[in-house]
């Protein structure tokens, strides 16, 4: 049952990530997707998957993207 609810917050934030005129909100709504879906990993009693997915997309992907978007704006500064 938890894990149907997460399914569903899910899908409904990475449509909310899409629909996101800010990048910055929707790279962090992207990082909190990636989250819960490592949780989603562990209840599903994976969790090496779920360490994997929290540390790389969670952690290194949305620092990635936040460093390009820092990177991109500094450029449309000038």
């Amino acid at each position: 049952m938890i894990l149907h609810i997460l399914i569903v917050i899910l899908v409904l934030l990475s449509f909310a990530a899409i629909r996101m005129n800010n990048l910055f909100y929707a790279v962090i709504t992207l990082g909190v997707v990636e989250v819960l879906l490592a949780a989603s990993f562990y209840i599903m009693a994976a969790p090496d998957i779920a360490i994997t997915q929290a540390a790389v997309s969670s952690g290194l992907a949305t620092f990635i993207f936040l460093l390009a978007l820092a990177k991109t704006r500094k450029v449309e500064e000038k």
